[in-house]
């Protein structure tokens, strides 16, 4: 079976809410600034890609069914109270 592989090396039980919290407040704890995601990526094709995305989740939503939008809350509800 293969070896499945991982973004975060440390399996610290600390280190996600570290970095949550980083996040948070846009820095390290040790004060130097976050890495920006965006970072060398061209703004405008950003921009574009995230309007594109909201029209198609308005596109999409609007041509289902009351029916089926209807399962599909149920089925996001059961998924949400699982854990």
């Amino acid at each position: 079976m293969p070896r499945r592989s991982s973004k975060i090396k440390e399996h610290d039980f600390a280190v996600t809410p570290r970095r949550v919290f980083e996040q948070g407040i846009g820095e390290h704890l040790d004060g130097t600034q976050l890495e920006n995601p965006n970072e060398g990526k061209n703004p405008h094709a950003v921009a574009l890609g995230r309007m594109g995305g909201q029209k198609d989740a308005k596109a999409r939503a609007a041509k289902l069914s009351p029916k089926r939008r209807s399962q599909i809350a149920k089925r996001a509800a059961k998924a949400r109270w699982k854990a």
